[in-house]
């Protein structure tokens, strides 16, 4: 019959190859029912976990802990809580903190604070306060407060507080406040406040207040407040107050535009004021045009100020040094000081 000693011997033997296997298969789970401390791939905790590279991990309520992003060939788990990179960690999604020293990515979504020295990026969405040392991106939209180093990019929607050293830039539409030490730009429409230090452009319509250290541009409507170093415009309906260093121009504006050498535009209804030159192109002006050279190349609705003064058909006055109504009697046509129809 064993000895009470050779059965103790058996089951510590069993006890060691049983953990050995476990240690194997998912690392060392000292946890109960899931909850405690785990040291390796284990599948699924709540409390700590700790690991080198994710491949098994299903979902952590806690801390989870790794040295590098998770295998690619894996499919990563949830995180809810702290993820910790030491220097690299990741997840599938995360909700809550993520820090890394070198960076953190996620494979879908994350929600919540974010802060990476070198770069945080996530396939699908971020959505709280992201902070990237060199750069910050998102495969999807990005929602809330971003900050990067270099810039902040996102494949969709951006709302929010976004600043790039560089560059701040979207897909897709844009609301809120983006800054960029060179630029701002988004593929659809933007609302908000946009300020670049070279340029800001949209594929689309803005609406706000645009600030270009060189130019303010879209392919759309522009409504609101644009100034632009050297200039301002729009591929639809400029709305609002529009100034540029050089020049401004839309195919149709409403509201006042300010040139420093030009303005130009088909439509214009509102005033018109540059350093040299206005410009109504096969079109009509409703309001004032004020310049050295008013050309309106269609109908003049209003007035015209400067030292010459073109329309080829007047509905209004002119006021200036020359001025020509081409559509006036033959002996009104040209007349120095004040022309009128």
């Amino acid at each position: 019959m064993p000895s009470i000693v050779s059965r103790r011997a058996a089951l510590a033997a069993l006890f060691v190859v049983s953990s050995s296997a476990s240690a194997v298969a998912q690392g060392l789970d000292l946890t109960i029912n899931h909850v405690g401390l785990a040291i390796g791939d284990v599948p699924e905790v709540t409390g700590l976990r700790l690991n080198f590279r994710d491949r098994n991990m299903r979902r952590v309520d806690g801390i989870n802990a790794t040295i590098w992003g998770p295998y690619e060939n894996s499919h990563p788990g949830t995180v809810r809580g702290l993820a910790l990179g030491l220097p690299l960690t990741g997840a599938g999604n995360i909700d809550g903190v993520a820090t890394g020293i070198l960076g953190v990515g996620v494979e879908h979504r994350f929600r919540g604070v974010g802060i990476a020295p070198i770069g945080l990026g996530a396939g699908g969405s971020l959505e709280g306060i992201m902070l990237g040392g060199i750069g910050l991106g998102a495969g999807g939209e990005m929602t809330g407060i971003g900050i990067g180093g270099i810039g902040v990019g996102a494949g969709g929607r951006m709302k929010g507080i976004f600043l790039g050293g560089i560059g701040v830039g979207t897909g897709g539409d844009a609301e809120g406040l983006l800054i960029g030490g060179i630029g701002v730009g988004g593929g659809g429409n933007v609302r908000g406040i946009a300020i670049g230090g070279i340029g800001v452009g949209g594929g689309g319509s803005f609406t706000g207040l645009s600030i270009g250290g060189i130019g303010v541009g879209s392919g759309g409507d522009v409504t609101g407040v644009s100034i632009g170093g050297i200039g301002v415009g729009a591929g639809g309906t400029l709305t609002g107050l529009a100034i540029g260093g050089i020049g401004v121009g839309a195919p149709t504006a409403r509201g006042v535009m300010i040139g420093g050498i030009a303005t130009g535009a088909q439509e214009m209804h509102g005033i018109m004021l540059a350093g040299a030159y206005n410009k109504i192109d096969k079109g009509s002006l409703r309001g004032l045009a004020v310049a050295p050279y008013n050309d309106i190349r269609g109908v003049q609705h209003g007035w015209a100020i400067g030292v010459i003064n073109i329309a080829d058909e007047l509905d209004g006055v002119q006021v200036g040094l020359l001025n020509i109504a081409r559509n006036n009697p033959s002996g009104r046509k040209v007349l120095p000081i004040v022309n009128w129809h």
